[in-house]
């Protein structure tokens, strides 16, 4: 009986229940295997509500992206960029990836693929080439994530509060090698310098490669 929980959760996720529905039913039921009262559960789920609220925040920014995306945003994007005519796909890119790599550095956080590359940074980039992309619009797709991916990975070690930074201190401390995080901040610029330079460098060839 004391499964009686996990049961629940395979039943309802097999016959495709309502989620939420799912994991509060287990969890009650759970709570009654287990002899407690139903205001004791009540108060249980309660306080791990109020706990993890900060972590569900990040469905607000969802939904503000899918209404102004709904409203022409990923279109107005496109259209802005067209007017600056020296502006191609790669250079687009390129200026990203070194926008996004200081940012990170300075510990600001501008979202990511979600958020900023599928409704601004692609449609951006896109919309810079001035032609139909045709069979390289996958691979520009790529290259838009790509960017976002360099400039956050190799941009957030240079800031020294960081958990990619952290994570580096713990893993040489559990080695016995003693280092600070201004040392691997240091250590971290020119890495994130070459970074840029080959997304840059691969921004650059994809524009040749469409006759841009």
């Amino acid at each position: 009986m004391e499964l009686i929980g996990i049961a629940i959760i395979i039943i309802g996720f097999t016959l495709r229940l309502d989620t939420i529905s799912i994991v509060l039913l287990s969890g009650v039921a759970t709570g009654f295997v287990a002899g407690m009262s139903f205001v004791d559960i009540l108060g249980i789920l309660g306080k791990a509500f109020v706990d993890a609220r900060y972590v569900s925040l990040f469905l607000l920014t969802l939904a503000v992206i899918g209404i102004l995306e709904r409203n022409g945003l990923r279109e107005q994007a496109a259209r802005l960029i067209r007017k600056i005519n020296t502006a191609t796909s790669g250079r687009v890119l390129s200026v990203y990836v070194v926008i996004r790599t200081l940012f990170s550095a300075l510990s600001i956080r501008i979202q990511g693929h979600i958020q900023f590359i599928r409704p601004l940074i692609y449609p951006m980039a896109k919309g810079a080439s001035h032609k139909d992309l045709g069979k390289h619009d996958d691979e520009l797709k790529g290259l838009a994530n790509a960017v976002e991916n360099y400039g956050n990975f190799f941009g957030q070690n240079i800031f020294i509060a960081s958990p990619g930074v952290l994570l580096i201190i713990g893993t040489f401390k559990e080695s016995g090698i003693s280092v600070d995080a201004y040392s691997v901040a240091i250590a971290s610029i020119p890495i994130a310098i070459v970074a840029i330079l080959a997304s840059c460098v691969q921004n650059f060839y994809f524009d040749k490669k469409i006759g841009r």
